[in-house]
């Protein structure tokens, strides 16, 4: 059996096997040790990826309501603030409408009495004319010169009145 080579060589070979192995255990142990902690590192950095995009996420929708609340203050604040104006608006026509009222209705009682008052002087000085007229077709002299005095102390006893 020592004499055999093929002892020998299967001997030879275990120990080539026995020395190989150790080394090559360690290299792949090692490879895997790193692999593993590859995949570790990937799924933990994975894992706070997920964790940091829910944070976010969670913040964006938070922000995503504050902003809804602060869209539906501003809108109701505008729709208070344009039945602020309507109503100003409106008081402030109304208020011109019966301003202008005021103004026309003066304007038309002053047009009247403007235009008493011009057929008042038509009717006087038509009056006065058709007097003048017919005073001088029927006095004499005598009878203007009496009336004229007449007149002066009628005028004389009004003034002292």
């Amino acid at each position: 059996m020592f004499s055999d080579p093929k002892f020998w060589i299967t001997i030879s070979f275990i120990i080539f096997i026995a020395l190989i192995f150790n080394p090559i255990r360690k290299i792949l142990g090692t490879s895997l040790d790193l692999k593993i902690k590859e995949i570790k590192d990937s799924i933990d950095e994975a894992e706070n990826l997920k964790n940091e995009t829910q944070i976010t996420l969670s913040e964006i929708k938070k922000r995503q309501n504050e902003v809804k609340t602060d869209i539906q203050e501003i809108h109701s604040n505008a729709n208070l603030k344009i039945k602020n104006l309507e109503s100003e608006a409106h008081k402030k026509l109304n208020e011109q409408i019966s301003k202008r009222e005021l103004m026309a209705n003066s304007k038309i009682e002053q047009m009247a009495r403007d235009a008493n008052i011009s057929i008042q002087k038509n009717i006087a000085d038509t009056s006065i004319k058709v007097a003048i007229s017919l005073i001088e077709e029927k006095l004499d002299d005598n009878e203007k010169k009496n009336l004229i005095n007449q007149s002066i102390k009628d005028l004389g006893s009004v003034l002292k009145n």
